[in-house]
């Protein structure tokens, strides 16, 4: 027999050792890091609610109702404009307000009316950005508590 299978065959005989399996949850975690943990979970959780925030209003704004436009060009084409502004006034959503403030600057030059359609545009844009700057900022601060929280560990 080789050297090679003589150390398998004694490998295979000598009892396995039992390892023990420690569960380490993550509250133990959080507590065996100290007091830094606490804003780094203060931010975590921010960031999670200003997430899940912004993605249900801009799932929100997101929707639209398919028939909007169909109704709305089939009011114009009957010279029917008090009908396409009730119905676009009836509709919730970004589209439904840029198309009505098109609608109430009807009969004004196309560069007027498509500047005004911008700036309701702009607006909706911003405000589904809104808080977002919140992730950012956290973003760079959160890092920052990691290392200052590994600096006091080795300290």
């Amino acid at each position: 027999m080789t050297l090679f299978t003589t150390l398998l065959l004694q490998a295979a005989t000598v009892p396995a050792v039992a390892a023990t399996e420690e569960k380490i949850s993550i509250l133990y975690l959080l507590k065996e890091g100290g007091v830094l943990m606490i804003p780094l979970l203060l931010c975590s959780l921010l960031m999670v609610y200003v997430f899940v925030e912004r993605w249900q209003a801009i799932k929100r704004a997101s929707t639209v109702d398919p028939r909007l436009l169909v109704k709305v060009r089939e009011q114009l084409m009957s010279n029917d404009l008090q009908g396409a502004l009730q119905t676009t006034r009836n509709t919730q959503g970004p589209i439904a307000r840029m198309i009505e403030k098109g609608l109430t600057r009807a009969g004004k030059p196309i560069d007027q009316i498509e500047k005004s359609m911008e700036n309701v545009g702009k607006l909706e844009v911003y405000q589904l950005e809104k808080n977002l700057s919140i992730l950012s900022t956290i973003a760079g601060i959160a890092p920052m508590f990691g290392f200052l929280g590994t600096i006091a560990g080795m300290i």
